[in-house]
């Protein structure tokens, strides 16, 4: 056996359709296109959410929210998470480098800490933001926070 040899499993290519080649290939005349209308001209385009005349759905659903513009999106990590890095690597640091390594945020992420768990080891943490009971948690541990 040798490269040139090679060939496709039977039955798992198909030849393409060669559409338009005259009324001998069944697929001349109206070339799959059908008789008349936009669809079966030459540079026929149609805008993004045509459904043919139908209302779009995009007009037939009801609007409603509202996106705010200013919103600061922090990627959330709870004190047991902390805790769990604390118990592997031995820091009493944890900031940005440490949770990017840990996985738990990338390096573009604001993070928030929450008071998701429970916190056993004295750390200084450092983060964008903080939930108040994350805050008395992390102190009543004996450790202390950094704002960024």
């Amino acid at each position: 056996m040798n490269l040139s040899s090679l060939k496709p499993a039977a039955g798992s290519t198909h030849a393409r359709k060669r559409i338009g080649r005259g009324p001998g290939s069944g697929l001349g005349g109206t070339s799959t296109r059908g008789h008349k209308g936009a669809k079966s001209r030459s540079g026929y385009k149609h805008k993004i959410g045509f459904e043919g005349g139908q209302m779009p759905i995009q007009r037939r659903l009801p609007k409603f929210g509202f996106k705010n513009i200013n919103r600061i999106e922090y990627r959330p990590v709870n004190l047991d998470a902390l805790q769990t890095i604390a118990e592997q690597t031995n820091a009493t640091t944890i900031n940005k480098e440490v949770l990017v390594e840990a996985g738990y945020a990338s390096k573009k992420d604001l993070i928030k800490i929450l008071a998701c768990g429970e916190l056993k080891a004295a750390l200084v943490v450092e983060a964008n933001a903080f939930s108040k009971k994350a805050e008395e948690l992390i102190v009543a541990a004996g450790g202390s926070i950094v704002k960024m």
